[in-house]
This record gives structure tokens, sequence and C-alpha cells, in this order.
């Protein structure tokens, strides 16, 4: 356990700016919005005012109870909608982003929050279902809805923004398979991922999540693009993220939650942050609400970097073709 990662906990968690912005005439997408972090976002952007709130969430009758609880709290005259979207699916990622566009006049923020965590090793789609959920789909996700944000600065001029939020445990592996020719394949081979690398299966899902933002923005930098696309990690806070711990495991993580955590709510102070950021944050990563530099494992494999980029362009195309022109 570093240092950093101590100093943020005990002393950033209480410098974190509390969201007082109005979002009055503002619409807000948030996937993963019935429980945790995403919840508790959801419930500032109502409670500030936001015209239009869509909770994604992979189950409805949770997002209701979800949208009853936020509409305690919530601004008069917010419309509080809860649409279905499951990451496990690209049908129904590519369904959710049909939505988006027609019924939709303008998304001002975007929050690609939906992750997971998994202690076995499971596929969905054809791939880990870490992978797929917390990398593949998210990125078809941000593929899809891109057209919509890039409509409503064109509309309203505005700049939209699109937040992917990620993890501060990408720095927690060196990336073993990064050296394999088929990247994806190794990831989703449970004797090798699945195996002794299991327990960085998730930080390297929120690793490659990195390196495509910073990809995008690469391709297409902040003062020749209209929507500003940015990465937070929350900290580590409470949430349902180790839910499926079991044992020994499920113990170590109530022991250093209960010592180090970040309340969950604090900790979705950090999303709003982020969707106020401007194109100064475009394809930058934010931790304890400020830009940082993400791992050396990112920063210095350039070439790396490039071959995921290529990969995940070539993996998206085949899930749907011709999105990748939505870039």
């Amino acid at each position: 356990m570093d240092l950093g990662f101590l100093r943020s906990q005990l002393i950033e968690t209480w410098r974190l700016p509390y969201p007082s912005d109005s979002y009055a005439g503002r619409t807000i997408v948030i996937t993963g919005s019935n429980t945790g972090l995403g919840r508790e976002a959801a419930r500032h952007y109502a409670r500030l005012g936001a015209s239009r709130l869509i909770l994604a969430v992979r189950h409805v009758d949770k997002g209701e109870e979800a949208k009853r609880d936020i509409q305690t709290t919530a601004a008069e005259g917010v419309s509080i909608e809860v649409w279905e979207v499951d990451m496990a699916s690209y049908a129904s990622v590519k369904a959710f982003a049909a939505r988006v566009d027609a019924e939709l006049d303008r998304v001002d923020i975007f929050h690609a929050n939906a992750g997971v965590a998994r202690m076995v090793f499971a596929l969905a789609e054809g791939s880990e279902s870490s992978v797929t959920v917390n990398y593949l789909s998210t990125f078809l996700l941000v593929d899809l809805v891109l057209p919509k944000l890039k409509a409503t600065a064109a509309r309203f001029r505005v700049r939209p923004t699109l937040v992917v939020t990620s993890s501060g445990v990408h720095r927690h592996t060196a990336f073993p398979q990064r050296n394999e020719p088929d990247v994806l394949a190794a990831l989703n081979d449970q004797g090798y991922a699945g195996g002794r690398h299991w327990s960085e299966q998730y930080p390297i899902s929120k690793l490659l999540g990195i390196f495509a933002v910073r990809s995008i923005a690469k391709e297409h930098p902040a003062d020749a693009y209209p929507v500003t696309i940015n990465l937070v990690s929350p900290g580590f806070c409470h949430s349902g993220l180790s839910r499926e711990a079991k044992g020994m495991q499920r113990v170590a993580f109530a022991v250093q939650k209960a010592l180090l955590a970040r309340s969950t709510e604090r900790g979705s102070w950090t999303l709003l942050h982020a969707g106020l950021q401007g194109p100064e944050s475009h394809g930058q990563y934010l931790e304890d609400a400020r830009i940082v530099q993400p791992s050396d494992v990112v920063t210095r494999n350039p070439d790396l970097q490039d071959r995921l980029w290529a990969d995940l362009k070539a993996k998206l195309e085949a899930i749907h073709p011709g999105v990748t022109a939505n870039f």
C-alpha cells in the first residue's frame, strides 16, 4: 500500500469539491446509476436542477427504486427516467444508444459509469466478462453515443462532456499480457488470465480504458473536437464492486473499507467534477479532482497504446460495422 494511495484516501478525500453548480437546461445520462457512485451522482444532478436525467440500468425495477429515492431530494421540475441497458450484451448497448439518439434532443454530460469486478472467470459475448463490460461494451457505447453529443454541440453551441469512470487500481498491474501477439485473446484465456494473473484482470480492464481515451484524444485533439472525453477515478469508495467476494477475500475488503474507503456519496463528487471539465481535460485522467498522470505502463508505452487502439477499433467494427467512423 503506497503513500500516494494513503494520502489520497486520508487527506485528499476531505478536499474534494462539493457539487454546487446549476444544471438547469442540461440533459445528463448515467450508466450504472441504480446503485453506488452512479446513484449518488444522479442524486446530486437531480438536486442541482438537471432538466432531464436518464438512469441507465441493467434491472429496470432496481432503477425505479433508485428513481423514487432520488426524487425525494430532487429540485422542482427535474425529469428522471429509467432506461434499460445491459453492458454484458452488445445488442442491449446498441438498443440503448439508438434510444438515446431517437428520444433525447440533447446530451450535455454522459457518464459511462457501469462496471464490474468479477471474482470468478466467466465469459460474456465471447470475452472475459470484466473485459466485455469495462472495456469493449463501454467503448462500443462511447462510440455509438458520440454523434448525439456532437449534434448537441452544434445545435446548442455547448461543449458536451463524456466521462468514463476509471480506477486507481489500474496502477496495480504491470499488464503481463501486453507482449502477447493477441492481447485480447490472452485476456480471454482462462488458463492465462484466469490463472495466475486473475487478480490483475480488473485493474487491466481499467488500464485498457485509459489507453483508449488517450488514443481518441491523440487522433482527435481537443482544439479540433467538439466533445470533451475524459476519465475519472473516484478513489477507493464504499460500493458494490466487491459484492461477489467470498471468505477471507470478503473479510479483507471489509477491513480495508472500514479503515480507508471514502463514502459512496463523497466519491460521487468526483464524477460531477469531471463532467464540468473543459477541453483541457480531453484525453486526461482525473484523480482527486485534478488531472494527474496514469501509471507508467500507460505513459511509457506509446507503441502498445497504438496497437491496442487498432485492436479495439477492429473489434468494434466486427461488432457493429462502420461504428468507428463516429469517433
